[in-house]
């Protein structure tokens, strides 16, 4: 009589994509937090005094702790270490308690109270090439409470990105992963259409300025979030009481394990082709609003809903690119395609978009290239996140995907304070945000597309060597491992 095959509770469809909600929604109401304020310069520049350097080193703070203090490789060893659920948790946990010094920072209860005058007095570092924090001379207070606001909540949603990367992996594994991580990574990028359509409205609400408001909202929907990761731990621990925890126990995770992480040569080929494509999308999101407005001459909520066209794009199409890579693979390929729309689209935003101020023309070519730019990061996070379990082992996984985010938080937090400085720089003189001249600026965003699209043909060039399956189709791969293994 053949033996009956027990069904887990990830093998139940409905099971695991209910998961999969879970995580999605509470990292989709993380991005809303991350870029709240990204479509609102002019009106932080305005109301609360923040220059292009202090909005820059704003956005820069978000990585500063991943970075310089190696948060998100404890991070990734927490998560090799005491799994999935007590890291998601702890990760929705972080992200409040940032998300809310965030909010306050940005209130007028701040702004008119002893702490502000305290904050006035401190972390005045001169603006030197040593300097590699956030804070310089001259920076408003609400900008330095804020800071440290976004460093905490940058702990916590970097921690729950990786953590989110596996527990995808153990949910989905054998199954429909790419096209989970893709389902995953749309909902999430959602959050960014979500902020451009609704912050600048928010802002306006009652026919009062308040840029304090859409943090608020924010700062709800994450609360809303770690309760999802609560809600997302009870069925991670019933179904590792059904499947147990054989790999920790027979091969436990250790520190030393992680030299195979930094010895591999095609490890860093994929971080560095993150770096430099990440590099170029998340530090343009923090100044497309405003470099809309510059370049069309149009208003807050017109530039937000050109650009809500990008998210929308990538989540659209994200999950089938993702049943594409499980079924019929090529994930190097669309790395390639994906960076050289990239190029395509910021070098129409630095060299074309400019002569079309005021035109019809140029609302037509704002909008092609920011679909293009969404078809590219539909392309790139697609191939590029379900690939890294075919390059690491199991055990090292959440430290894998660490080390990657870490590594693209290095870039991440250079780029943004590096983009302000730079946009300023090239502006001098002008005090006018919407006078703004973006070539320059845009033109560095050219250049890292040019970056990842070498590193993309290096790693399709490897894979073709070493046959590490990058190309091969998820589910295929799979399969086969799982019949070699009977036989």
């Amino acid at each position: 009589m053949a033996e009956q095959v027990k069904e887990f509770l990830n093998d139940k469809k409905w099971a695991r994509w209910t998961a999969l909600t879970l995580l999605a929604i509470a990292m989709f109401f993380g991005y809303i937090f991350v870029d709240v304020l990204s479509p609102l310069q002019s009106y932080v520049q305005t109301e609360k005094g923040w220059d292009p350097q202090t909005w820059g080193n704003f956005f820069g703070s978000e990585t500063f702790l991943n970075v310089f203090v190696f948060f998100l490789i404890f991070a990734g060893i927490i998560l090799d270490k005491m799994g999935v659920r007590f890291t998601a948790i702890l990760s929705g946990a972080v992200m409040v308690v940032g998300g809310l010094l965030n909010w306050y920072a940005m209130t007028d209860s701040f702004a008119g109270s002893g702490l502000a005058q305290w904050f006035d007095g401190i972390l005045n570092i001169p603006d030197a090439w040593w300097n590699i924090t956030p804070w310089v001379v001259g920076m408003p207070a609400s900008a330095k409470l804020a800071t440290i606001g976004f460093m905490i909540f940058g702990c916590g949603i970097e921690m729950a990105g990786i953590t989110v990367s596996r527990g995808i992996v153990k949910w989905f594994e054998g199954k429909e992963m790419a096209l989970a991580m893709g389902c995953e990574m749309a909902i999430a990028r959602l959050g960014v259409a979500v902020v451009f359509f609704g912050s600048p409205w928010i802002v306006q609400l009652g026919g009062e300025i308040n840029v304090a408001r859409p943090v608020a909202f924010a700062c709800l929907l994450v609360c809303i979030g770690l309760i999802c990761f609560i809600t997302y731990a009870f069925m991670d621990k019933k179904l590792e009481n059904q499947i147990g925890n054989n790999e920790e126990k027979d091969d436990p995770f250790k520190i030393s394990d992680l030299k195979y992480i930094f010895s591999s040569q095609v490890f860093w080929i994929v971080s560095l082709l993150c770096v430099l494509y990440y590099s170029a999308i998340f530090p343009f999101q923090n100044y497309a609003g405003l470099m809309l407005q510059c370049n069309l001459g149009i208003s807050e909520r017109e530039a937000g809903l050109i650009f809500f066209v990008f998210p929308i794009g990538a989540a659209a199409i994200t999950p089938f690119l993702g049943n594409f890579l499980d079924r019929k693979g090529k994930g190097a390929t669309m790395l390639i395609f994906g960076s050289l729309l990239m190029i395509v689209c910021h070098s129409t935003f630095a060299y074309i978009l400019p002569g079309f101020k005021g035109e019809t023309a140029g609302f037509i070519i704002a909008y092609v290239a920011i679909i293009l730019l969404g078809i590219s990061f539909a392309l790139v996070p697609a191939s590029l996140w379900p690939s890294v379990p075919k390059l690491i082992q199991p055990k090292l996984l959440g430290s894998a995907y660490a080390v990657i985010f870490w590594i693209q938080n290095i870039g991440l937090y250079g780029f943004r304070k590096g983009i302000g400085s730079i946009l300023e720089s090239s502006n001098k003189g002008i005090t006018n945000p919407l006078d703004y001249n973006y070539t320059v600026t845009m033109t560095v965003f050219v250049g890292l597309g040019v970056a990842a699209l070498l590193f993309a043909l290096w790693l399709k060039g490897i894979d073709a060597k070493k046959h590490y399956g990058l190309e091969e189709p998820n589910i295929k791969v799979l399969d086969e491992v799982e019949t070699d293994g009977l036989m």
